[in-house]
Formats: structure tokens, C-alpha cells, sequence
């Protein structure tokens, strides 16, 4: 088990505004239930629960690394995709794009709401964003090298993809529809109309799409307050 890995997540979890919401992130990021986890643990559901609810006074250091150990004990069982993921997460430093984790979960009308977006196309979906990763579509298309292609995802795909740069909004549909990750949520960014054809794909794929002309910077400052 990488150490490394898991005093990342407790550093979080411990500094986090809200330990309880924080716990229960990265459980369902590990997609671990409630139950799983406290048989693995030899605890009560009932535990579990209370320490995600904040019924219990926050955990210690080693509680959270028990926690933690056990989520990650449990994903290798079944074959350890998302520590791989956590363990690839590092970046070049001369990256294409930044990517940022939430605290807590976010809805998709909670994002919508902050980045002040219209929805080209919702669905029923009721994915949770976890963070997002705001992409600079020109650069990255002509020039990101393909292995650097995953690193987009960060440590989950349950995030928005923000695309900037656009002119269509096609190419970015494109990339997610052949990509065997596929986000919670696409956000195309200065754009008024959408090529038909993306607005296809986000239907066709099940992706919410949005649209937002708000200043990057003030976008990204709204963004990194969650």
C-alpha cells in the first residue's frame, strides 16, 4: 500500500471543514458502501454513519487512517483501479490544463448555479461532480501528448471537463465520446450556440451539457471555493 497515497487522503479528510462529508466522498469515490466498509472494519453500518453524519465527535488521526487503508484494501480486492488512478494522479508540471477536487460532492444545479451555466442538455442524470478540470481545448488538441490524455480525470471522473477555447464545441464531444472515462458533466465555455452534432453525443452518451460565458478567473475562483 502506497503511504505516500494514503496520508494524502487522511490530510484531507482532517483538514477538511467538513470531516463527515469528506469521509463520505471519498467512500463513494472508492464506491464502497456503507455496510462494506464497516464489515471490513468490524464495526456497526451504524458507525459508519454517524461518523459521515458528524453524530460522533471527528475522528482521529489513526481512525481516519483505518478508514482510509480500508478503502483501499477493499478497491485492490477487486483489482485496484482507483488507487491506480491515485497513484498515476501526478502531473508534468508543464501541463495543459488544471485540475482542481472538491471538499464535498456538488449537484449538477449547485455547479450549474456557481458558474452561472445554462443547461444544453441535463437529462436524468444524477451524478455528483467531485471536482473539475478546466482545459485549454486548442492546446490540448494540438499539441498534449496522448499519454497525458487520462491525467485529465484527475483522481476520478465523477468531475466537470470545462473546455475553453472553443469554437463549436464538437472536438470536445468528440474526444469524451471515444474516451473510455466519460466525465459527469461537460462545460463549454464562451460559446452561444453548440454544434448539433455535440449536443448528439452529450444525448447519446447520457453527459450533461452546459454552457458559460462567466470570466475564467472568476469562474476558477468560484470553482476552487467549494
Amino acid at each position: 500500500m502506497d503511504r505516500k497515497v494514503v496520508a494524502e487522503i487522511v490530510g484531507e479528510i482532517a483538514t477538511s471543514d467538513d470531516v463527515g462529508l469528506s469521509l463520505r466522498k471519498w467512500r463513494e469515490l472508492f464506491g464502497v458502501s456503507q455496510k462494506e466498509l464497516a464489515d471490513y472494519l468490524g464495526v456497526s453500518v451504524s458507525t459508519v454513519s454517524d461518523y459521515e453524519a458528524n453524530r460522533r465527535k471527528n475522528p482521529g488521526v489513526q481512525t481516519l487512517r483505518k478508514f482510509v487503508e480500508a478503502l483501499i484494501e477493499l478497491d485492490v480486492k477487486r483489482g485496484g483501479e482507483i488507487t491506480k488512478k491515485l497513484l498515476n494522479y501526478e502531473v508534468d508540471e508543464e501541463s495543459y490544463f488544471a485540475v482542481h477536487e472538491f471538499t464535498r460532492p456538488i449537484s449538477l444545479e449547485e455547479f450549474a448555479n456557481v458558474v452561472r451555466g445554462v443547461f444544453v442538455f441535463k437529462g436524468e442524470s444524477e451524478r455528483k461532480v467531485y471536482g473539475y478540470t478546466l482545459i485549454d481545448s486548442l492546446r490540448v488538441i494540438l499539441e498534449m501528448p496522448n499519454t497525458f490524455f487520462y491525467q485529465i480525470y484527475g483522481r476520478t471522473s465523477e468531475r466537470a471537463l470545462i473546455f475553453t477555447g472553443v469554437s463549436t464545441g464538437r472536438s470536445p464531444m468528440v474526444a469524451v465520446r471515444i474516451s473510455s472515462l466519460k466525465p459527469a458533466l461537460v462545460v463549454l465555455h464562451g460559446l452561444k450556440e453548440v454544434d448539433k452534432l455535440a449536443v448528439k453525443i452529450a444525448e447519446k452518451e447520457n453527459i450533461p451539457l452546459l454552457l458559460t460565458d462567466l470570466d475564467i478567473s472568476l469562474l476558477s475562483e468560484k470553482l476552487n471555493r467549494l
